[in-house]
């Protein structure tokens, strides 16, 4: 099943308990979080449509709670950030080895971390079909030194050479499409499905609460989320409203070496100007009691899921003018659009809302419809399955 967009791309016990003739599905990820908060609703879907899913990640954890949804895990040694050429043949050896073991019809590869070790780990087993998933190619294209952006150079020809006709590039907006397409990256065998989906029930549209606006923004606590510029338009905005409140949601990420320190967090918060909760998982009811949902990125994303959840709970949106949050926060239509990094502009946006309820409630109104029309997860997993479907047929292991 082909959904064509552009010239850049189309639209679209070891596993689960199924029966032995079931397809099979192997996720590669560099974050078993990632996939717990990204991907186990498609993973779920899967199981649902007859596939035998199984999740190979970096043994970081998580294990338990992939293996209580009822996926098996594989460790691999798969590292979380970087790209360091003896590592990733490391890892490709490991994935190719599991997938001689397993035998996958498909391997999904979740964020370029772990494309490049996957694809050359699926050629070696002979795997017959691949996705590679790019979740946000600014990210891609703005982290790292000299020698990363080198590497981005050489991902292209490398992605060519090992690439069969059942390999499929997976990109969540048409930027990201576009961009990739520009470096060539798998011209004519991309796809583009919006997003990871949101859970409509879940994340039910409820009457904004009592009391001063409230501003949330959940996320990977690192700078190029803009957490920086978030904490400055709070000090900014609370100094004309001081009733205001900015919450701030996530756990530190010592690991990464764009983290916010945990001192610095404590720092903010014992400041007065943004509240910081620490890592919660009851989303749902955060952005329930929120009037606004934020995200100031700096960076191109790939659909964020705070802000389909947040349109999916009706809320006004705040974000940045890049690629991936636009696709969400529509100017004037679901939300308010910023530049990156200018604090200013966004506590101008805050304090706009703040006088504004009614322009609130309808920015959070068009954005649940937005949400129910384009980003219904099981929308998003029928779309993924299809793209599946697709690419195994006609292709099963004897």
């Amino acid at each position: 099943m082909t959904w064509r967009i552009s010239k850049h791309f189309r639209e679209v016990t070891i596993w689960s308990s199924l029966p032995a003739m079931s397809r099979r599905l192997l996720f590669l990820v560099n974050d078993a979080g990632f996939f717990l908060s990204h991907r186990l609703p498609l993973a779920r879907a899967a199981v649902a449509a007859g596939w035998q899913v199984a999740v190979a990640s970096r043994a970081d954890g998580r294990r338990a709670e992939i293996e209580a949804a009822g996926l098996a895990f594989h460790p691999v040694p798969i590292e979380r950030f970087g790209l360091r050429p003896l590592a990733e043949l490391r890892a490709a050896l490991a994935v190719a080895a599991l997938c001689r073991r397993l035998q996958p019809d498909l391997l999904h590869c979740v964020t370029l971390k772990a494309v490049v070790p996957g694809l050359l780990g699926a050629r070696l087993a002979g795997v017959p079909a691949v996705v590679l998933a790019v979740t946000g190619a600014g990210r891609t294209f703005s982290d790292g030194g000299p020698v990363w952006r080198l590497l981005q150079q050489a991902i292209p020809r490398y992605l060519a050479l090992l690439a069969h006709d059942r390999t499929r590039l997976l990109v969540q907006n048409p930027d990201d499409g576009a961009a990739l397409a520009a470096r060539g990256y798998l011209a004519g065998r991309t796809v583009l499905i919006r997003g990871s989906g949101v859970d409509l029930a879940a994340f039910a549209a409820t009457p904004e609460p009592a009391g001063p606006m409230t501003v949330l923004l959940a996320s990977r606590l690192i700078a190029k989320k803009g957490i920086e510029s978030y904490v400055e338009a709070a000090r900014l905005a609370k100094a004309e409203r001081p009733a205001l409140r900015f919450l701030l949601v996530g756990a530190p990420d010592p690991g990464n070496r764009d983290a916010i320190p945990e001192a610095r967090l404590r720092a903010w918060h014992e400041a007065g100007a943004v509240e910081w909760l620490g890592r919660r998982d009851d989303m749902p009811a955060l952005m329930a009691g929120s009037h606004v949902v934020c995200l100031p990125s700096q960076y191109g994303e790939g659909v964020p899921k705070c802000l389909i959840e947040g349109a999916a709970a009706g809320r006004a949106l705040v974000a940045t003018d890049v690629a991936g949050c636009r696709e969400v926060c529509r100017d004037g239509e679901t939300g308010l659009l910023v530049p990156p990094g200018d604090a200013g502009a966004l506590a101008a946006a805050f304090l706009r809302l703040a006088g504004d309820p009614a322009l609130r409630r309808r920015l959070g109104g068009r954005a649940r419809a937005v949400a129910e029309a384009e980003f219904d997860v099981e929308a998003v997993n029928r779309r993924t399955l299809a793209l599946y479907d697709s690419l195994v047929s006609g292709s099963r292991r004897g």
